[in-house]
């Protein structure tokens, strides 16, 4: 009976499928003799199968190409339109057939020659003053350097009626300053070409000042510092050292000042009035013209725009460049 039941233990234990351990600790104590958990454990893991392949692929995926909701859509085209359909009414209501004739007369050829010349000479008057400024506000710790900048930005966000007027009650002949120019110099400002320049320089220095600070404040100080441990003067430092680095956005500000002083309407008529010849810019010309002969206001319009867009090209790194 014995040897019966012997055998039957014996069978089971040759199954397939079915271990057989030998020894002590044949449940919890299998990890203390050779060949047990402990050299199972030092086996290298299989590494599971990364699941998160696709999460980060579409993590990579750009931001450009998502799906944009409708809610944000509808306004953004809205926005276009609003900014995009005046320019495009301009071109189809312009007088194409008559452009020549309008853009050849001698009114137009005036205000034409008389805003180029004002841009031009209030732009390099923006460049002989602003550039210092850009400078001190830059690379010095000025008392109040929050209060300068603060001034010198206001004419950007200033009416420009509110402009001339200003600049009416300081130069005018009864003004702070006109008063004594007329006086001890008989200088008169007001209603003059070289009033319109000081009108134009006003409200488009601060576009200058803002650029070449910005360029300034980018550029490394430590060249100005070696030029100057090698002798150069400030001066010298700043005119073979900081002028070259900085000649990108002295020039970017140049172009805004000088589209900003050829747009210019509200502190011109205030400050310089709108005679023909002497003080009459193309944007008067376009709001006299508006009255009287729309079509000669049009090509004239046309002419700004060609001038905007041209500014918008030459910028296109500074402003049209996707990072």
């Amino acid at each position: 009976m014995k040897d019966r039941t012997t055998a039957r233990g014996r069978a089971r234990d040759d199954e397939p499928g079915r271990s057989r351990t030998t020894g002590p600790g044949r449940d919890g104590d299998a990890g203390a003799g050779p060949g047990g958990a402990n050299e199972a454990s030092a086996e290298p893991a299989t590494a599971p199968p990364r699941r998160s392949g696709t999460r980060l692929r579409g993590a990579r995926r750009n931001p450009g190409s998502q799906r944009v909701p409708v809610t944000l859509l509808l306004p953004a085209l809205l926005g276009l339109a609003f900014l995009v359909l005046p320019l495009i009414g301009l071109l189809v209501r312009a007088p194409w057939s008559g452009l020549s004739e309008q853009l050849t007369s001698s009114a137009v050829w005036d205000a034409l020659r008389l805003s180029l010349i004002c841009a031009t000479a209030a732009t390099a008057v923006s460049l002989v003053l602003g550039v210092p400024l850009a400078w001190l506000l830059a690379r010095t710790e000025l008392p109040g350097r929050r209060l300068i900048r603060a001034l010198v930005t206001l004419p950007l966000v200033l009416p420009p009626v509110v402009g001339g007027v200003a600049l009416l009650l300081v130069l005018g002949r009864r003004g702070i300053v006109g008063s004594w120019l007329d006086s001890a110099f008989g200088i008169t400002l007001p209603f003059t070409t070289t009033g319109v320049v000081i009108a134009e320089t006003f409200v488009a220095m601060p576009f200058l000042v803002i650029s070449v600070e910005g360029a300034l404040r980018a550029a490394d100080p430590r060249y100005e510092e070696a030029a100057a441990t090698l002798g150069a003067s400030r001066l010298t430092a700043f005119r073979r050292v900081t002028l070259p680095m900085v000649a990108p956005g002295i020039a970017a500000g140049a172009v805004l000042a000088w589209a900003r002083a050829l747009g210019e309407f509200g502190a011109t008529i205030t400050f310089a009035g709108n005679f023909p010849g002497r003080t009459q810019t193309m944007p008067l010309a376009v709001y006299l013209a508006m009255e009287s002969d729309p079509e000669a206001a049009i090509a004239l319009s046309l002419v700004l725009l060609v001038v905007s867009v041209a500014v918008l090209v030459g910028l296109r790194d500074r402003w049209m460049s996707t990072p």
